[in-house]
């Protein structure tokens, strides 16, 4: 069987569930953002790792040393937002093929290092090595979240309001646009830097996290399309999506606009956003999507709501769509 009629979770599925018998008391394994491990005192450790492959994840001559290195930690630092956690330690690994120089690799590291920095997050240890060909970056990350406090994806509700706490489809855009050379020069240049240079919102997962009526969370870097399936799975339940609710930047708009692209495509299928997809209990909602407004001046959007049974349904223009706009990035 080729790994490709069955995708990445479903080659995921098929080992995950042997290890379940092993998972220690209030342990958290395969399936969500991060793994969650109990630890003594009122806290727990969220640990996540990712790969980033060349040519594969990123191409090397689209993506300069630096934000390649800001890159790699940051998709890990929204893994750790995503549990509403706050990042202790990093560990990165490397495979190194012949043709990257020393000065390549000073720059990545720069890139890696500054926003370590920001968040005061200390590298401390990882391994390195020489590959054939491609350059592959693997970082692991370590958090802390308040016992109980974690945001899985097995929480959605019935009910629930689902919401970004961002702009979809710029980063998918800026990929479009280095693939195929269009240049990175004014609307262009902003998106291009949202897929080589993405922002984890660690503080906004980790103020959402403590609020009454946040059901669950995950980051958005597969496309909501896919996104979204992962939080039905794991919760058991279906949901309902507005396609009108999505929220574009000016940048996409225009972008698409002038080139006759379809928005909904790049927003549901591109990925790489690395925003927070949530739940919201209907009923503070409200309340919540004001708060948030308040400490981060910026909107909570809602973009549909959780139902029973299984189904995922979009919707525009308040009609039913016979299929959905897209089904996500695959690895395989």
């Amino acid at each position: 069987m080729n790994l490709s009629s069955i995708g990445e979770f479903g080659f995921i599925k098929r080992f995950s569930g042997k290890f379940d018998d092993l998972l220690g008391p209030g342990s958290t394994g395969i399936g969500d953002d991060c793994a969650v491990i109990p630890v003594e005192g009122d806290g727990e450790l969220v640990v996540s790792t990712d790969m980033l492959v060349e040519d594969v994840h990123f191409l090397r001559d689209k993506i300069s040393p630096y934000d390649l290195g800001y890159k790699s930690l940051a998709v890990n630092l929204s893994d750790i937002a995503a549990m509403g956690g706050s990042p202790v330690a990093s560990f990165l690994s490397l495979a190194i093929p012949p043709d990257v120089d020393l000065e390549y690799m000073d720059c990545l590291l720069d890139g890696y290092h500054d926003l370590s920095r920001r968040f005061a997050v200390p590298l401390m240890g990882g391994d390195t090595t020489r590959s054939g060909e491609k350059l592959v970056i693997s970082v692991t990350i370590l958090g802390k979240v308040a016992k109980g406090r974690a945001r899985l994806r097995s929480g959605a509700q019935t009910g629930d309001i689902v919401a970004v706490t961002g702009k979809l489809g710029d980063s998918a855009a800026g990929l479009h646009i280095l693939l195929n050379s269009l240049g990175c020069e004014g609307v262009n240049e902003q998106l291009v830097a949202k897929h080589t240079k993405p922002e984890p919102c660690v503080k906004e997962g980790s103020w959402l996290a403590a609020q009454d009526g946040v059901n669950c969370m995950m980051d958005v870097s597969d496309g909501i399309a896919s996104d979204i399936g992962h939080i039905l799975n794991r919760s058991g339940k279906g949901a309902v999506i507005d396609l009108n609710g999505l929220p574009f930047s000016d940048e996409l708009r225009t972008f698409c606009s002038d080139r006759q692209l379809d928005p909904y495509y790049f927003a549901t299928s591109g990925g790489e956003d690395y925003c927070l997809l949530l739940t919201i209990c209907k009923d503070l909602f409200d309340s919540v999507a004001k708060a948030y407004s308040r400490e981060f001046s910026t909107c909570l959007y809602p973009i549909g709501q959780i139902t029973d049974g299984s189904e995922l349904t979009w919707k525009k223009d308040g009609k039913v769509l016979a299929k959905g706009p897209g089904k996500g990035f695959s690895h395989f």
